[in-house]
């Protein structure tokens, strides 16, 4: 009755009666007892070192015993003395209240008890980062105040006093993005909250009532004054000695302000791309939960130890790869991905521009490595290192290695069968493919073709099979649709490399040549726990046969050759001579360049070109050094062989399996240059496509 009557006067005014207020009152929801508090997420590399710590909140939850007994008792003091007296509801605190209120004509003193402000806190956290709620949860309504009440009233049956001041405690903001004490501890004392002075208590207590008025960074003088409000305050209900609150007074406020560091750009130098690739899989991939909002509740609640794949040693090396060769001025960017063969884990992702938002820095949060959906950007043509896809499948096909076609340099582009019909040379004048040079004409077998990087060859060899060959061999390489995520196209420049890939599939693509024709999709996380121990479920690794090994042992000879004398690639051998396979790439007008390669243990593919995509690389000058053209070779090529070199520097060599090809028998050119589909008098048409 006196509550009704003091706390609640209007209360019959506006229809509220007994029996709603009474509604569902011992249905309270477990959040309250348990609330799901948003904690931070550390991300780990594959050795335990701490990549990045992300939250949406910063809050690390604590248990009593790890509090400060000085935090715990200051907080009561100056918020709710008799917290330990009452029930939900201080009778005592609300008639102090009224007769404050009465005297002043304001309603400037409130009578919520802690238990009652937890309630508060809990809706407000509930509320997450929809702004609608929070206001919602913070609406100073009779009804809002009611349902409040009512659920502080069963918690104070249902909970221990010291439980609900622990759950308060880990709650509460005190500002400067710190949400409970032990957040608030770091940010502003730069140590744990157990080990906080009496001062120190008192200041972070003091701060929950206003963080901004009393915030000791900006406004020292208000906190120091209020600080010593709580040192009154404990010492009035005995809770320290004349002698602590005389000492504690007259210590300075003794900041050591460490500045809230989230989110991915706080990573280890080179890991913030790999950081937010983590932040992608979580939010995306339905091991995490059924529906986009379930795994983004899981990413933002946070709390979560995640172990990844990453390996810090590899990241060096790829990084300081991609750093030493191309610099963050330069018009041109360069990107480094390394696969584990036979597993597909990550174990590197690096590029030259840094990660972050600050462009008059080249900075930026496009992560080159990966495709648009993971962060990153449409991806970039990958020119001639889709040949060996287009080999796989024909080998798969029944041709064998020493499939021979006889070619002039440039040739009209033929019918090819397509997965749903048929693709014709429709344009006027038609489409016509050349080689990379005129001398690049005669009869060539696949070991020669792939270590010339012949086009005409290849288009040949993609007309025997059909595209849809071409088509299934790439999804079975991981190649499902372009870095955009528009589907694959079935024309015959796709053997050219023309429709746009990320670093990260094409290192898995040649992972799979180095597993024995095994493709394993990528993989990021090993392991999750919560703070609490408990384990969540994480993706598993998937790994599928994608073509015989007889076809693997044949690829790795072919694509030995291209490092071996003659080769595109035969200057990127590596320093211990240990044996690598590979192809070079460069895309039509000089616009990106590559070179992906593999030995057993390891897969790199690296990207060179323009971010967007526009920057033709010829008469250019990449890390002060003058380039006439780029390509696969002198341009990524380098960059492959310095981040191989510091990557398996150390490691056992071990020898890949390979076939028995015979070299091809020289053979005169054809003593025509005619084209077997047309005569290459007709106006030249060049795709968008792939030279060496």
């Amino acid at each position: 009755m006196l509550l009704a009557g003091l706390a609640l006067p209007v209360a019959g005014g506006i229809g509220l009666t007994a029996k709603s207020t009474a509604e569902g009152f011992d249905d309270i929801p477990d959040d309250f007892k348990t609330p799901p508090l948003t904690q931070a997420t550390q991300i780990f590399d594959a050795k335990g070192g701490l990549i990045a710590k992300v939250y949406e909140r910063d809050r690390t939850v604590l248990p009593p015993d790890q509090m400060s007994p000085y935090m715990r008792q200051a907080q009561v003091d100056i918020e709710d003395a008799r917290f330990y007296e009452h029930g939900a509801v201080d009778l005592k605190g609300v008639l102090r209240a009224l007769s404050k209120n009465a005297e002043s004509g304001t309603a400037s003193q409130g009578a919520s008890t802690l238990t009652q402000q937890y309630v508060k806190n809990v809706n407000v956290e509930k509320a997450g980062d929809n702004k609608g709620a929070v206001l919602e949860a913070q609406r100073k309504t009779l009804g809002r105040k009611i349902q409040e009440l009512k659920i502080a009233i069963k918690l104070e049956e249902d909970l221990p006093k010291d439980q609900i001041l622990t759950n308060y405690l880990n709650i509460t903001y005190y500002g400067n993005g710190a949400y409970g004490v032990e957040a608030a501890s770091q940010r502003y004392f730069s140590k744990d909250n157990k080990d906080l002075t009496i001062a120190e208590a008192a200041t972070l207590a003091g701060l929950v009532q206003n963080p901004s008025q009393y915030d000791p960074k900006l406004h020292p003088q208000a906190a120091q004054k209020r600080r010593d409000t709580v040192i009154d305050k404990m010492l009035e209900n005995r809770h320290i000695t004349a002698g602590q609150a005389k000492e504690a007074k007259a210590a300075p406020l003794g900041l050591k302000y460490k500045e809230p560091h989230n989110g991915c750009i706080t990573a280890k130098a080179g890991m913030g791309f790999f950081c937010d690739y983590v932040r992608n899989v979580v939010k995306q991939d339905p091991a995490f939960g059924k529906s986009a909002e379930d795994r983004k509740k899981l990413w933002d609640t946070g709390g979560l130890n995640i172990h990844t794949t990453l390996d810090p040693d590899k990241q060096a090396a790829a990084q300081n790869a991609v750093s030493s060769k191309v610099a963050v001025t330069d018009t041109v960017s360069a990107a480094a991905s390394m696969v584990e063969p036979g597993t597909g884990k990550i174990l590197a992702m690096a590029q030259t521009r840094p990660y972050g938002l600050d462009t008059t820095k080249n900075q930026t949060v496009v992560n080159l490595n990966v495709d648009a959906a993971m962060g990153g950007g449409n991806g970039f043509q990958p020119g001639s290192t889709f040949k060996p896809v287009v080999a796989a499948a024909a080998l798969e096909a029944g041709l064998p290695p020493v499939q021979e076609y006889t070619t002039p340099n440039k040739i009209e582009y033929p019918t090819m069968k397509t997965c749903e019909g048929t693709w014709r040379n429709e344009t006027r004048p038609r489409t016509v493919v050349p080689n990379e040079s005129a001398s690049e004409k005669g009869t060539y077998q696949l070991k020669e073709a792939m270590a010339r990087s012949v086009n005409t060859y290849f288009v040949l060899m993609e007309q025997e099979i059909g595209l849809c060959a071409v088509k299934q061999m790439a999804n079975k390489l991981g190649i499902t649709a372009k870095a955009s995520g528009k589907p694959l196209e079935e024309v015959p420049a796709m053997a050219l490399g023309v429709e746009e890939m990320s670093p990260l599939t094409m290192a898995g693509v040649y992972a799979t040549f180095a597993a024995e024709g095994t493709h394993c999709d990528p993989i990021a996380i090993t392991k999750i726990t919560t703070v609490d121990g408990k384990d969540v479920p994480v993706p598993a690794g998937h790994c599928e046969r994608a073509f015989s090994e007889t076809t693997a042992q044949e690829m790795n000879t072919v694509l030995n050759g291209v490092t071996k004398d003659g080769g595109t690639g035969s200057e990127l051998h590596l320093e211990d001579n240990r044996q690598i396979a590979g192809k070079t790439g460069t895309s039509d007008h000089k616009r990106a360049a590559w070179f992906d390669g593999y030995t057993p243990q390891l897969a790199t593919a690296v990207w060179l070109g323009g971010p967007a995509g526009g920057v033709e690389m010829r008469d250019i000058t990449i890390n002060g050094d003058y380039h006439t053209e780029v390509f696969g070779a002198d341009g990524p090529g380098p960059i492959w062989r310095v981040a191989m070199n510091d990557a398996l520097r150390g490691t056992p060599k071990q020898s890949l399996p390979m076939a028995d090809i015979p070299d091809p028998v020289t053979k005169p050119d054809p003593s025509t240059t005619g084209s077997p589909t047309g005569s290459t008098d007709a106006p030249s048409t060049t795709p968008s496509g792939s030279q060496h």
